[in-house]
């Protein structure tokens, strides 16, 4: 459970679900940004494990969420076909905190201000558990992907 104080949207989601989850915490550079295998080094969980939360646009105000590997590249054109769009694109960083209400490197698939369609690789179906964004640079949530997919309606398919 999160401590006083440092429940996020994603945190308080989860528990209203009733969601079993640990969070996780790491040391930050005030507030900066680090990549996730350095998430995992500092959080003391292979790689494999943790997620990155991606958002893309088809235009029109059409946003996607991609739940992928940290050490994998979203395939734009894989998710394009998964979501049936002729083309898509990763949204601007400037456009994130408006849009999902998290910042770069606390990007959470649960809790955005609006739930928009969410895909999750299958690679995470396979595994027990995953870890992503609890909401804020510096926390995790390990959390069992069927659940997450629950919670954000999620699709598994292969995006990367």
């Amino acid at each position: 459970m999160a401590k006083k104080g440092t429940k996020t949207n994603a945190v308080r989601l989860i528990e209203q679900q009733k969601i079993d989850y640990e969070l996780l915490s790491y040391e930050t550079e005030a507030g900066k940004a680090v990549d996730g295998i350095s998430v995992s080094e500092k959080i003391g969980y292979p790689f494999e494990y943790v997620y990155k939360t991606l958002v893309a646009t088809a235009g029109k105000n059409q946003y996607y969420v991609f739940v992928v590997p940290v050490a994998e590249e979203l395939d734009l054109k894989k998710a394009a076909k998964v979501i049936g769009e002729k083309k898509i694109e990763m949204i601007a960083v400037k456009e994130l905190l408006g849009l999902t209400g998290y910042v770069r490197g606390g990007c959470s698939p649960i809790g955005m201000k609006k739930l928009f369609p969410t895909y999750i690789d299958s690679t995470a179906e396979t595994l027990d558990f995953i870890i992503v964004s609890a909401g804020k640079i510096g926390m995790q949530l390990k959390v069992d992907p069927q659940d997450l997919a629950k919670i954000c309606q999620a699709k598994f398919d292969v995006i990367v």
